[in-house]
């Protein structure tokens, strides 16, 4: 009778090590899955059994009661988590459940570029097929209003960056870290203004920085641009830069700016009102944001494009003739 039941106790113990065995072989085999990636979405509160059945579900060849099992045997079970995922092609069980209890979601990412209006990101953001339109039909005082900045104009508010989000976000949500990232690169840029920046407040650094960055063709002329302006503020000189004229125009402009859209007023035209415009024309870069409050030094009042992306830059309103003839009238200076 012992030895009998040593044998079945052996016995027993050899299926249980041959189980283990073909389960731990099992775990690292390329599951069968389509030969596109699998889009896996997780609803929050989902439990492991029902994480298993939307494996299944999504086209993954795997049985899910095995599959929760797996989850179960690995005490991982509990740290699953919700999100946006994208299955491989062949991926295993051991790659999947690691990929759901890290978290290692499908991201996504968009770039807002440096110089665009608002206008444009609300575009680029549309296009973003994976992110939740939640602002699309409401007009700008109504997205900063949802964004806890009601009656704050929304131009240049949000810093240029790409922003990586998972599937199914909000457009709110990002917009929402491109504000926070504007608030603390200005703040950081203001913390670290010379006496030489005429710019009273972050708000009036903000919107000097941002034709900085709109005037700028090279980088390396990013600091005497800053320059002049600052110099022009300082000594009650209009600013007379294009770029605010072409922004109060807003869609009507074609392209071309001409002498009478110089001579037509509005709030952003620097030909034809002192100081700064009301608000800024886009958004600046870290870049232009330390350029606009750390000016060097300098006596240029003038620059004009040279035609390589470069400026020539003149302090005096001759030599910004001579300048204008030479580079963009192709006449060389006497």
């Amino acid at each position: 009778m012992r030895r009998f039941l040593v044998t079945v106790f052996l016995l027993g113990a050899l299926a249980a090590i041959a189980v283990g065995g073909a389960g731990l072989w099992w775990v690292y085999q390329p599951l069968r899955t389509p030969a596109q990636a699998v889009d896996l979405s997780i609803d929050p509160g989902t439990l492991p059994r029902g994480v298993a059945q939307a494996v299944a579900d999504a086209g993954v060849d795997v049985n899910p009661d095995l599959l929760y099992f797996w989850f179960r045997l690995s005490g991982q079970d509990r740290q699953i988590k919700a999100g946006s995922y994208e299955l491989e092609p062949g991926i295993t069980p051991h790659r999947l459940l690691r990929k759901l209890a890290r978290g290692e979601e499908a991201l996504q990412a968009v770039v807002l570029v440096e110089g665009w209006t608002f206008r444009q990101v609300r575009a680029a953001l549309l296009k973003e097929e994976q992110l939740k339109p939640d602002t699309k039909g409401l007009d700008d005082a109504a997205v900063m209003a949802l964004l806890g900045r009601q009656g704050v104009h929304p131009e240049g508010r949000f810093f240029p960056d790409t922003y990586t989000y998972s599937r199914g976000s909000s457009d709110v949500a990002l917009l929402r870290r491109a504000m926070h990232a504007m608030d603390r690169r200005l703040e950081a840029a203001w913390a670290q203004r010379t006496p030489e920046a005429m710019a009273k407040t972050p708000a009036e650094a903000l919107i000097l920085a941002s034709i900085v960055e709109k005037e700028t063709g090279k980088a390396a002329d990013r600091p005497l641009v800053s320059s002049v302006f600052n110099n022009r503020l300082r000594v009650g000189m209009p600013l007379q830069t294009d770029p605010t004229v072409i922004y109060g125009m807003g869609e009507a402009f074609d392209g071309n700016l001409r002498k009478k859209d110089l001579q037509t007023d509005t709030p952003w035209n620097t030909y034809t009102r002192s100081g700064l415009p009301p608000t800024p024309i886009a958004m600046p870069g870290k870049a232009s944001l330390l350029a606009a409050v750390q000016p060097p030094a300098s006596k240029a009042l003038y620059f004009v494009a040279r035609g390589d992306g470069s400026s020539q830059f003149s302090a005096t309103l001759d030599e910004h003739n001579r300048a204008v003839n030479q580079y963009q009238r192709g006449r060389n200076p006497p």
